[in-house]
């Protein structure tokens, strides 16, 4: 008897420390890896919640810019690392088209390793040319593609990125021919862009925004189903009649595999909290972001399903890394 008394009171300490753990949690700051360089898309919207994330969750978030691979070198840190709610992940739609572009070389399981916190916000990207185009409009843009194939050029990010993707189906949308040129980063694309070696290039808003209102570039159209807040004038592909080019940007919150559901649910609650709080409303929406903060589930079965997606859009399009 006295042996079954030790094993219930066994089985309700257990218990307990996990609720008192589950409830407690995070008792010390937590980071948040973000696999591309400061000042993108990604950083921008995580440290604009960051600070309200923090003061709800009574611990410092701790913010990691980890570059290179193509967002894999960070995105492979935090699929491996404990999976104690203590290191997550931002970013963006790279994490769902890696899996298909690199297929066999990727060093993880996308799917299998990672686990959404939420989806934090979604973004069309512009197409923006520089001034020397001779085109003021998207179907102008188009007519000199057609009549001279090959003679427009546009930059990206690098091969497989959501920049050059976004490219990809506006040419298969258009039936045009336009020469891609991979760049190691959206930085150096915009550069060139901004100096003339390149003709136009897709980019998101908050990179692009200050450009286009300064003349130094032109926006001619918007991916998406309905103009963006922040570029009203901007119209969308879907307007001049070019269906497909379906190439919004979107960024979620993971965590790895195997995190406790009371670290996730926790984690969650606060970040959607965030996004919607009035104070962002005014920043987010001028960075062209239009937030969504979804639950953990939704969040995870959107990450397959796009996964799944973008797998048979790369595969169509024949597109590689080489």
């Amino acid at each position: 008897m006295n042996r079954f008394l030790e094993v219930v009171l066994a089985a309700m300490l257990m218990a307990f420390s996990a609720a008192s753990g589950a409830q407690t949690f995070p008792e010390k700051s937590v980071r948040i890896v973000i696999p591309y360089v400061p000042g993108g898309g990604t950083d921008n919207l995580i440290r604009t919640i960051a600070p309200t994330v923090s003061a709800s969750m009574g611990q410092q978030l701790v913010i990691e810019n980890r570059p290179g691979g193509n967002s894999i070198i960070g995105t492979e840190l935090v699929a491996k690392a404990a999976p104690d709610g203590y290191t997550l992940m931002a970013t963006d739609t790279a994490v769902l088209v890696n899996p298909g572009l690199f297929r066999a070389k990727m060093p993880f399981d996308t799917a299998k390793s990672l686990t959404g916190v939420t989806m934090l916000a979604y973004a069309p990207v512009l197409l923006v040319t520089n001034p020397s185009v001779p085109a003021n409009t998207l179907p102008e843009l188009l007519a000199i593609a057609k009549a001279k194939p090959g003679s427009l050029n546009y930059a990206s990010g690098g091969s497989g990125t959501s920049t050059h993707l976004a490219a990809e189906l506006m040419k298969l949308a258009a039936n045009v021919n336009i020469t891609h040129i991979p760049y190691k980063g959206t930085g150096a694309a915009m550069t060139d862009l901004l100096g003339g070696q390149v003709h136009m290039q897709f980019a998101g808003i908050s990179t692009a925004r200050t450009y286009v209102d300064a003349g130094k570039l032109r926006a001619l159209a918007v991916t998406g189903k309905a103009r963006n807040p922040a570029m009203p004038t901007v119209p969308t592909f879907e307007e001049f009649g070019l269906q497909g080019v379906d190439a919004d940007s979107y960024w979620g919150l993971y965590a790895p595999a195997g995190t406790p559901p009371a670290a996730l649910a926790t984690l969650n609650r606060h970040f959607v909290a965030a996004l919607r709080n009035p104070a962002h409303a005014e920043r987010l929406a001028a960075l062209g972001f239009l937030p969504i903060g979804n639950t953990q589930q939704e969040h995870t079965q959107q990450m397959q399903s796009m996964i799944a997606r973008w797998t048979d859009v790369i595969e169509k399009l024949k597109i590689t890394t080489e």
